[in-house]
């Protein structure tokens, strides 16, 4: 096996790792990034490459700390500020909690659910997720059920009293402790 390109390519993806993080610079010293410990301190690995390669012992130390490196800044992605990572789905209902978030749906208009209960369900797991995401932010959350929650009899939405009153359902038989 020839670590020379396989060193390479570590290098370029580490210094394309480092470029793209380097846009978030103006963050606070937190970041994930500013705790990465300089390539130069990184130990290279204890296994030296086989007799008859063309790598040597400093380029299979290269090679380690660029790895070490991609593995340090990749393990927490930079994301733009202001967004916010995705919350967790809450795991699916028993049978007798669709059921009753099923009715739910049906009190507020038959059509949303429109005979596709799994889908339903699927649609309010999401809405939990940005009930969770944007807690207190009411107008969100009703922008985001409106959106979500459509039909082919409603294919804009159900309206915002009634994504309101979605909301609610959700909230209330699919994720109440959010």
């Amino acid at each position: 096996m020839n670590l020379r390109p396989t060193a390479g390519l570590l290098a370029s993806c580490a210094l394309a790792v480092a470029t793209l993080t380097a846009c978030g610079a103006h963050e606070p010293a937190a970041s994930p990034t500013a705790a990465a410990p300089p390539p130069a301190a990184v130990s290279s690995p204890t296994a030296a490459p086989p007799s008859g390669t063309a790598g040597t012992a400093d380029t299979a130390g290269r090679a380690g700390a660029a790895r070490a490196t991609v593995t340090a800044t990749a393990s927490a992605p930079a994301r733009p500020a202001g967004t916010r990572a995705a919350a967790p789905l809450p795991p699916r209902p028993d049978a007798h909690g669709e059921a009753a978030y099923v009715r739910a749906l049906t009190a507020i208009d038959p059509d949303i659910v429109h005979d596709d209960e799994d889908g339903a369900v699927d649609r309010g797991r999401a809405q939990c997720r940005t009930i969770q995401a944007f807690p207190g932010d009411t107008v969100r959350q009703t922008a985001e059920a409106e959106r979500r929650f459509t039909s082919p009899g409603h294919p804009e939405g159900f309206g915002r009293a009634k994504a309101a009153r979605i909301v609610d359902a959700v909230h209330t038989q699919l994720c109440p402790g959010f």
